[in-house]
């Protein structure tokens, strides 16, 4: 009998302690899928800038019509990338950050190709979209961050103990972090 009023003793303290980390999980996992939106919100909006950009720069007499198909090819493999919140694993931030990276080489080619155009970086609808791109790959760093930031919290927690023992009952799995190449954590060179 002790030993049965022990047991229920004990798995009610294990219930009391674990119903705040519960609580506690629910909100750091809420927050880093959040986060995931506005890191998502910052790529979305470079990728609405672009078709504005490839219109401006087709005015340009000559451009190479290549930078300009890759340009728009590394957008829409970008764009079609979508990560559900609630599975932020290794592997798929890892596919997205891929995509992304791509679409940045090739607007870096476009910038760098843009050079030979004085005509093109003087108007001023391509100097309004090089401020726009620019604050867009600000935004995006720190988006990047702050997901990052909220992942380690949420990842901290569930490993602590006693939250790891709710954590598996419950199905909380570590979250995957943005593991950017060489270089990436700065925004494209942009120069006109």
């Amino acid at each position: 009998m002790k030993r049965f009023i022990f047991g229920i003793v004990g798995l009610f303290a294990l219930f009391s302690l674990s119903s705040c980390g519960y609580n506690t999980m629910v909100k750091l996992d809420e927050n880093v899928q959040s986060k995931w939106a506005e890191v998502e919100n910052a790529y979305q909006r470079r990728a609405d800038l672009i078709p504005n950009l490839v219109n401006t720069v087709k005015g340009a007499a000559n451009f190479e019509q290549e930078t300009l198909t890759q340009v728009i090819e590394a957008r829409s493999k970008a764009t079609s990338i979508n990560i559900d919140a609630s599975e932020l694993t290794p592997e798929a931030i890892k596919q997205f950050e891929d995509a992304q990276n791509a679409l940045s080489g090739s607007l870096s080619r476009l910038m760098a190709v843009a050079e030979n155009y004085p005509q093109l970086r003087a108007t001023e609808n391509f100097q309004a979209l090089q401020a726009q791109l620019e604050g867009t790959e600000n935004r995006i760093s720190v988006a990047r961050r702050n997901f990052n930031e909220a992942t380690q919290q949420y990842n901290s927690t569930i490993r602590a103990f006693p939250n790891n023992l709710m954590a598996g009952i419950f199905g909380f799995k570590a979250k995957g972090y943005f593991q950017s190449s060489a270089g990436a954590d700065k925004a494209p060179t942009v120069s006109f």
